[in-house]
């Protein structure tokens, strides 16, 4: 796997985790009673992206490092995926 390959993975996962962490473990103003005026009662109480980032970041590297070691020490191929079997078939050498 390229360089490029791997941080562009790394990304991908990176963003996937932080779009399933960001309402976990979120407040609202709704929730806790006591809305700010001029706010939104869905407006969170209790946000810290700083220590959401870091959360992440963890679980995305752990994520990453078992992607990538599946992807490069596995031995999958295309062809163990091919549910279809339309992929044309490899010559026995």
């Amino acid at each position: 796997m390229a360089i490029t390959s791997a941080i562009v993975l790394y990304l991908v996962l990176w963003f996937l985790t932080m779009l399933v962490a960001l309402p976990i473990g979120l407040r609202t103003q709704g929730d806790d009673g006591e809305r700010v005026e001029g706010t939104h009662f869905g407006a969170p109480t209790n946000y810290n992206p700083r220590r959401k980032a870091v959360i992440v970041s963890i679980v995305a590297a752990v994520l990453w490092v078992i992607v990538f070691a599946v992807i490069v020490y596995g031995g999958f191929t295309w062809r163990d995926f091919d549910w279809t079997a339309r992929l044309t078939p490899v010559a026995d050498s």
